[in-house]
């Protein structure tokens, strides 16, 4: 699927506030091109139904269905003659919430919706919506409302009131995700609140892979002493946690070399490397090739299933 791919810079004016809030109205004929983007999209569907066409496949979706779409992913609607889709889609980058923030208020604990849904298999994901029942579409309705009404002041807008609206935000999905999850408001045993714990880190990690990472900092973050968060890490992913943030990065390394022109040095800062060399090793060791070599048998492999 041929998609037009949106930059931060064309939503979001100033990196101090990574964010961007609209209500849209689709129909059949005034739909979104395929595209993707550097940003985080969550969309709220205020009315209507259509078919969300995701990486080249479909799914229904209808009034109060909630989803994020992550940073590189294609998608588009499909709208019947006739129907009509009213949304709010809601844009940022992970850099709008602080971890400072996040551990001031306690919150990293309970943002499953935003660490643990977006990275499940697409299957999971959207055969497995979030969907507002009425005791939660109206609470999201207002907090989205005042998000578009606070961003609207431009200049007089309260970036901290917009970041503290949006984790409500996200915590009252994760809510709904864990009530939809386990369909009950039980505590999960301890096994399975270490196989959580693992989730939600590395969501945070995929989310803030070009961010300087340290174990203090997670350990601090997720209320977890680093023995523990070791030896769970270890056991539900045979990885170490640096590990695992090398291995992310250097995946999206490998995207950013095929997708764009970027020099190897402008790869390795976007992924979170200061020393060039030291990524080259790590890619090398991963792939068996420099980054240089990589792109071009890559640009080779493609030409040639094209010419076939």
């Amino acid at each position: 699927m041929n998609a037009t791919k949106y930059l931060s810079s064309q939503y979001m004016p100033t990196k101090e506030f990574p964010f961007f809030i609209k209500r849209y109205y689709h129909d059949s004929v005034k739909i979104p091109l395929p595209h993707s983007h550097e940003f985080i999209e969550l969309i709220f569907v205020v009315q209507g139904n259509a078919n969300h066409v995701f990486e080249g496949d479909c799914y229904p979706i209808k009034t109060n269905d909630v989803f994020i779409i992550n940073p590189g992913e294609v998608h588009t609607f499909k709208i019947k003659p006739g129907d009509k889709l009213e949304i709010i889609n809601c844009l940022f980058t992970s850099a709008l919430l602080q971890d400072s923030l996040l551990k001031e208020l306690g919150v990293s604990h309970s943002m499953d919706f935003f660490y643990i849904h977006p990275f499940l298999n697409k299957v999971e994901r959207f055969h497995h919506f979030i969907n507002a029942d009425r005791n939660y579409s109206p609470r999201l309705l207002s907090i989205l409302e005042g998000m578009i009404y606070e961003y609207n002041k431009g200049k007089l807008c309260n970036s901290t009131l917009v970041r503290l609206q949006l984790i409500e935000l996200l915590i009252l999905l994760s809510q709904l995700y864990n009530e939809m999850k386990t369909g009950s408001r039980d505590i999960l045993g301890k096994e399975r609140e270490g196989d959580i714990l693992v989730q939600r880190i590395r969501g945070y990690l995929t989310r803030n892979y070009n961010r300087k990472i340290t174990i203090p900092g997670l350990c601090k973050l997720f209320n977890v002493s680093p023995r523990h968060l070791s030896r769970l890490f270890k056991k539900e992913t045979g990885q170490t946690v640096t590990e695992m943030i090398h291995s992310i990065r250097i995946e999206k390394a490998k995207a950013l070399l095929l997708k764009s022109d970027y020099k190897v040095i402008e790869v390795a800062v976007s992924v979170g490397y200061d020393d060039p060399a030291f990524f080259s090793r790590l890619f090398r060791r991963s792939t068996g090739c420099s980054p240089g070599k990589y792109k071009e048998k890559e640009e080779l492999r493609y030409s040639q299933i094209n010419n076939q």
